[in-house]
């Protein structure tokens, strides 16, 4: 992960290959209690996040938030009491890139703050 967290997103555009099985394989290494998920046929990112309230879980998310435009990169986020799920992939090529996995491994920073 800290590879992952130190790099920016970098721009995807329509036609750009979703990643490998194998590129996939490496990267979920690379990240803590994140699971690969496949949402009306397309793979995603995601992981649960728990707080002890609902005012946590609101501030966590809006931490997201920031990250997600700082990255021109946005998630799916459900935020619930005491937790949030946070969904993480590319729109543009219906999959996942690099991008996810970067912004997956800043999302596991946020958590701690």
């Amino acid at each position: 992960m800290s590879q992952l967290k130190q790099r920016q997103c970098t721009v995807c555009r329509p036609g750009d290959a979703p990643l490998s099985d194998k590129e996939l394989d490496a990267l979920m290494l690379e990240l803590c209690d994140w699971t690969l998920a496949i949402v009306e046929t397309v793979k995603r990112l995601e992981k649960q996040f728990r707080f002890s309230d609902y005012a946590q879980s609101v501030a966590f998310a809006q931490r997201v938030a920031e990250l997600a435009d700082a990255e021109d990169h946005h998630p799916a986020m459900l935020v619930e009491w005491g937790s949030v799920k946070v969904s993480w992939w590319t729109h543009t090529i219906n999959g996942l890139h690099i991008n996810d996995f970067i912004c997956a491994a800043k999302t596991d920073l946020l958590a701690a703050q």
